[in-house]
Formats: structure tokens, C-alpha cells, sequence
């Protein structure tokens, strides 16, 4: 299982946003190309990058610095979400060396784009899926639908899609753990890997979901615990390696 460092971006600096409000964020670094650094030193073998303010604008804003980062780490996977809504946008992101990108809202309130960038893109497409009671949440979690993240889940699986990135908003950037079970039921119901975001706080939560990876579980984004020192990245990945080989 992935330990995946989040970097979020807004107004060009790395934060953490509490339940996804714009106006509750903390930040942590006015440099992010200088946090990849560091999670790259760390080991980490994946980055998820989120454009905040692309989430709410409908298209990229922190632009130029995911392209620093994708620079600065070019054998790096990276995926980055918030405000990918054309496959213009797909296209500038995977020239620029991000190795896939995540639709959020756009794959809500039009499915058949998802579609349609599977087969212009293939195997570079995540589908995000952020629920709060397991609904699905758009435009950067402001609004909540009626929509069931499993049965959205489903509709993608025949599509292509890479993976699903399942955000329990009522968790993200709270520190109270992760939802194991519903995360879990997802990704066997939908048949895709899935990977886990929100509540995730220290090794605790890291184990929990290792145990359950079997059933479909393919990584973890930490953020505010990796942060705030519950969680260390370094170790929290080689645990998860030592599970793996046996070791």
C-alpha cells in the first residue's frame, strides 16, 4: 500500500483545509515545491496534488506550480485534481509530466466525459469521489448531491478509470481517523483500486486500512498528520513494505 503526501494549493501556497471550507485552512508552507522535496527524501512513491482554488474556479489556477514540481521530479508519479473539466486541461497537465489526472465534479454532473477522456487518455484518468454520508460532494465539497458514491463508483468501472480517490469530507483535515469499512466497501463493490483520503491521523489509521488492502485498497494521501508530525511518511511506507515482502 502507497503512503501518498498531499500537497494542496492555494493562492500558490501548500494548506490543509478543514472539511473542505476555503476559509477554515492552515498554512504550512509558502513554498511547495519545497514540501515535494521533502516528501521525496522521505520515500514517498507517489504525490497527490489538489488546485484548491481550481476546485472552486472550474479551471487550473495553481497551474505553473505543479509544472515546477513535475520539473523539479520528473521519474515522480504525480496526480493532481481541482478543476479539470476539458481534456485541453488533460492534455497541458500530462504534457507537463503529471501522470494522472482526477476528475471530481465534472465526472458527477457529466459522466460520458469521464468516458470520453478514458479513451482519449488511457490510463491516465482518476475518478474523485468526496462524500459526505456516502453522497457525493461537487464543487469543492460546497455542494452535496444526491448521488450514492458506490453506484458512481460502478458506473465508472467499465470506463478505464485508473482508480477511485474516496474522500470522506466529514473527516478530511479533522485528525479522526479514517473510514475504513465504507472505503473498503467500495472499492470491492466497484471493482476498481481505490484510494483512501480524509481523517487519515497516524499509524493507527495506516494499519487499519493495510489490513483491509486485499479487498482493494491501493494507497493512502495523508496530509494534515504528515504535517503536524502524528504520522511519519518514512516510516508509515516502509511499515506498509515490510507487510508486503513478508519481512
Amino acid at each position: 500500500m502507497l503512503i501518498i503526501p498531499a500537497i494542496d494549493l492555494k493562492d500558490g501556497h501548500c494548506v490543509r483545509l478543514r472539511q473542505g471550507r476555503m476559509d477554515d485552512s492552515t498554512v504550512f508552507s509558502e513554498n511547495p515545491v519545497d514540501v515535494a522535496a521533502r516528501w521525496v527524501e522521505a520515500g514517498a512513491r507517489r504525490l497527490h496534488l489538489v488546485d484548491l482554488n481550481g476546485a472552486f474556479a472550474g479551471e487550473p489556477v495553481n497551474g505553473a506550480i505543479v509544472r515546477e514540481i513535475a520539473r523539479a521530479y520528473p521519474d515522480l508519479p504525480i496526480q493532481i485534481g481541482g478543476g479539470i473539466r476539458s481534456g485541453e486541461t488533460i492534455e497541458a497537465y500530462l504534457k507537463a509530466g503529471v501522470q494522472w489526472v482526477i476528475i471530481g465534479t465534472k465526472a458527477v454532473k457529466e459522466p460520458d466525459f469521464v468516458t470520453r477522456m478514458c479513451k482519449e487518455f488511457p490510463g491516465h484518468i482518476i475518478v474523485g469521489l468526496d462524500a459526505q454520508d456516502g453522497r457525493v460532494a461537487t464543487d469543492g465539497w460546497a455542494e452535496v448531491s444526491e448521488i450514492k458514491a458506490t453506484d458512481l463508483a460502478s458506473r465508472f468501472a467499465s470506463d478505464g478509470v485508473s482508480s477511485i480517490v474516496y474522500t470522506d469530507i466529514s473527516r478530511d483535515g479533522m485528525m479522526q481517523g479514517v473510514n475504513v469499512e465504507q472505503t473498503a466497501a467500495l472499492a470491492e463493490g466497484c471493482g476498481l483500486p481505490v484510494i483512501a483520503s480524509g481523517g487519515i491521523t497516524d499509524m493507527n489509521d495506516i494499519q487499519r486500512l493495510n489490513a483491509v488492502a486485499d479487498r482493494g485498497i491501493l494507497g493512502a494521501i495523508t496530509g494534515r498528520a504528515i504535517y503536524e508530525g502524528s504520522l511519519d511518511v518514512a516510516e508509515a511506507q516502509r511499515w506498509c513494505d515490510e507487510q508486503e515482502t513478508g519481512a
